[in-house]
């Protein structure tokens, strides 16, 4: 599972998108406006920009990622298909490039190669704890194990990054998305449920650590 970030001021692109990244097995988020997207980009493990956008164009908004976040590709969708075009996205730090009208499932097949050029998992193995980011199943000591939608998108978000610490904050955003009205202590409440079904002593944990007064983390070793 990865977080796709789609920004389009096309209603009917970023629900047939939409529904077909979500077929795969992702999650998405959309932004119509260029300007209010770029607070997303932190969240998102791909990024679709169209060309043309109000507040921001693509362009622009892709040469702030490739700044801000060297490490998040970024697929161009646009109109413009002549080669001058498709070297100045390509310049500004685009990834790949699709030229308008195109096939949602080429665009699926774009991402799910930028995907695996940086490395996101399909699968996560860590000692007894066995996850499958597409299909959503859970195994520890090879036996299934029960997760609600939120605990399985909080222990992924976790286990696909060991080491690094997660603020309540940042788990929410990523977890609940970026206008969930709840507080912090939702999240308290989330890992702890979590943390019970691994079997994890919060005094010696064996896959979520708590990081005192910064969030939490998913074990090295």
């Amino acid at each position: 599972m990865a977080t796709v970030l789609i920004v389009d001021d096309d209603p009917a692109i970023l629900e047939v998108l939409t529904a077909y990244l979500v077929a795969e097995g992702h999650s998405v988020e959309t932004e119509d406006d260029g300007l209010a997207a770029l607070p997303r980009l932190a969240r998102a493990d791909v990024a679709i920009l169209d060309w043309m956008l109000p507040g921001m164009t693509g362009v622009e908004l892709t040469a702030y990622a490739r700044r801000e976040h060297p490490q998040l590709p970024v697929l161009l969708l646009t109109a413009r298909g002549e080669e001058e075009d498709r070297l100045r996205g390509l310049n500004a730090g685009a990834d790949d490039y699709v030229v308008k009208p195109f096939s949602p499932r080429e665009v699926v097949a774009r991402v799910r190669a930028l995907l695996r050029r940086v490395g996101v998992q399909d699968r996560i193995e860590a000692g007894p704890l066995v996850m499958n980011l597409r299909s959503r199943a859970v195994a520890l000591h090879g036996q299934p194990l029960a997760l609600s939608r939120t605990e399985f998108d909080l222990l992924a978000t976790l286990a696909q990054h060991p080491g690094l610490v997660w603020s309540r904050e940042r788990l929410m955003e990523r977890v609940w998305g970026p206008d969930y009205p709840g507080v912090t202590r939702v999240v308290d409440v989330h890992i702890t449920a979590v943390r019970r079904k691994l079997g994890d002593d919060a005094d010696a944990p064996t896959f979520i650590e708590t990081v005192r007064g910064l969030g939490y983390r998913f074990r090295e070793d």
